[in-house]
């Protein structure tokens, strides 16, 4: 029998270890190692995927998601091999130690990620984040997002449609593939995805949204 506040100095733990892995700006990082500047001077500001490919480094905009959303997957994944599946009660509903460690972990990678502590509390959106924790936990209602993203992505070329919609979606598809406990995570980490991106939702009301694009904008003669 594991005490209580053995418990809950693991989910402590596995909340620290989970913010700061989630909370190193890669974006930002590769963009000023390989020239470009400060990436929050242009586009939207944002130190994520979509802003990174505003530069014209597809490469960089790719590396950018790969690790990005890396973050919180791993350190779900770390805190799932690394505690023990103890029979444990999250608001009445039945589940174990390692699957609590593992939510908190994958969940306080994404916070880190939207508030990183390095750069006072303003990060990206939480996009890529929530999808490799989302990928690391329950593979099918990944995918399912994944092609909803890319569906909205082609139909439309706006990248916060995109996420808006598989936002929305994603309790939908976790109500149909995920435990209880699972799906009450997701949920909230989406509706944290609409949250952040409220004034995209703005700017797309009133026309004024940027589409994707992947040509690099000339520079002033």
């Amino acid at each position: 029998m594991v005490f209580d506040m053995t418990v809950t100095i693991v989910f402590l733990i596995a909340a620290v270890c989970g913010y700061l892995l989630g909370s190193i700006p890669f974006g930002l990082v590769l963009t000023r190692l390989a020239g470009c500047g400060d990436i929050r001077k242009i586009g939207s500001g944002n130190i994520g995927a979509t802003n990174v490919l505003r530069t014209g480094r597809k490469d960089l905009a790719l590396l950018t998601i790969i690790l990005d959303a890396s973050k919180a997957g791993f350190a779900a994944y770390l805190a799932y091999k690394l505690t023990a599946a103890v029979p444990f009660e999250f608001f009445g509903i039945p589940t174990t130690v390692n699957v609590m460690a593992e939510l908190i972990a994958g969940t306080f990678g994404v916070l880190g990620h939207n508030f990183p502590v390095w750069l006072k509390f303003k990060g990206g959106k939480g996009v890529a984040s929530t999808f490799g924790f989302l990928l690391a936990t329950n593979w099918l209602v990944a995918l399912l997002a994944l092609a909803t993203w890319l569906i909205m992505a082609f139909a439309t070329r706006y990248s916060s449609l995109s996420a808006i919609t598989a936002a929305v979606l994603v309790p939908v598809y976790a109500f149909f593939l995920a435990t209880p406990v699972y799906s009450i995570f997701y949920t909230a980490l989406a509706i944290l995805v609409l949250a952040r991106h409220h004034a995209n939702i703005a700017r797309l009301i009133k026309g004024q949204e940027s589409k994707i694009t992947f040509k690099k904008k000339e520079e002033k003669k």
